[in-house]
């Protein structure tokens, strides 16, 4: 029987790197973005993978959107056998300086829109769990959730969130079978922090990358999606509630400015 896994902001980033991942290893996805444009360059660029990429427009700032979305999942599959939250958004400023609508922007995304999804999926979640079929959720978190960086407070602020409803959902849901983990990236080369990593002469993003990691480059979204990989498989059969860090190292011990 394929296995389906539903992707939010599965057209870019992460998330479109996890797409093609299972796409690869025969999963049906179903890539869920707010976005109709990068969905059809999404379905124009895996078009090789037919039928087991499918699309829904998804918002997960709003409720109804989110229910529709998973909804429509539901009539077409009946279950699903992994989620995969990687919908998020970046504001930059210190905390005594952020716009309301920026800080609120963040919260409404990172972790109201990640709770959303993962209460809409729970109950097609559960179904494959109770057969005793993989029901895996896997969240994006970030190192700035565990390690928190100045002029993007508020941005740790929303990981650290997303990291404690890991835990509490993975316990939550272990009689149901469902297993719920997290991965905590560092910079990954992503649209969402390319201009931080190239801003153009004279533009102040004011936000300071993880930069390249002990291992000597930044992330890419395919280190990434090969994680999340083996959090929706077998292999992770006893991993739950888990938070991992995939960083290269970036957290794992101080640098001193100048020493390397």
């Amino acid at each position: 029987m394929t296995r389906i896994a539903a992707i939010t902001g599965g057209a870019s980033g992460i998330g479109r790197g996890t797409a093609k991942r299972l796409l690869e290893e025969g999963w049906t996805v179903v890539a869920l973005d707010m976005s109709e444009k990068s969905l059809a360059v999404l379905r124009q660029d895996f078009a090789e993978y037919g039928t087991r990429l499918e699309t829904e427009l998804c918002d997960v700032t709003s409720e109804d959107s989110v229910k529709t979305a998973f909804a429509a999942i539901g009539r077409r599959h009946g279950r699903l056998n992994g989620l995969v939250c990687s919908a998020g958004i970046l504001r930059i400023g210190t905390l005594d300086s952020m716009p309301v609508k920026d800080f609120d922007d963040l919260f409404a995304v990172n972790v109201r829109g990640l709770w959303l999804s993962a209460k809409e999926a729970m109950p097609l979640l559960k179904v494959a769990g109770h057969s005793g079929d993989l029901a895996r959720v896997v969240f994006l978190a970030s190192i700035s959730g565990l390690r928190h960086k100045i002029d993007s407070g508020a941005y740790a602020a929303t990981k650290a969130a997303v990291i404690a409803l890991t835990k509490v959902m993975a316990v939550e849901s272990a009689a149901d079978k469902v297993h719920v983990n997290a991965i905590a990236p560092a910079t990954v080369d992503t649209p969402m922090v390319t201009a931080h990593l190239n801003p153009q002469p004279g533009s102040n993003t004011r936000y300071r990358t993880s930069g390249t990691s002990p291992l000597g480059r930044i992330a890419q979204p395919a280190d990434m999606a090969a994680v999340i990989r083996f959090l929706l498989t077998e292999d992770s059969g006893y991993v739950n509630g888990a938070v991992i860090p995939v960083d290269g190292g970036t957290v794992a011990a101080f640098v001193p400015p100048g020493t390397r």
